[in-house]
C-alpha cells in the first residue's frame, strides 16, 4: 500500500515539474529570452537542438 502511495506522489510531483517547466519556458520565449537548460530537459527538448531553432 505504501509503495502505491509513494508512486502516486511521484507521478504528481513529476506532473507539477513538467507544468512548471512549460510555464517557465514559454514565458522565456515570449520575452525573447532563452529558456533554462533544466526546463528544456524536463520537457524532453535537447538544449543544443533548441539553439538551432531559428
Amino acid at each position: 500500500m505504501y509503495a502505491q502511495n509513494k508512486n502516486r506522489g511521484s507521478r504528481i510531483s513529476r506532473a507539477f515539474a513538467i507544468f512548471g517547466a512549460a510555464v517557465s519556458a514559454s514565458a522565456a520565449v515570449e520575452n525573447h529570452r532563452r529558456p533554462k537548460n533544466s526546463d528544456l530537459t524536463i520537457l524532453g527538448i535537447d538544449p543544443k537542438a533548441f539553439d538551432r531553432i531559428g
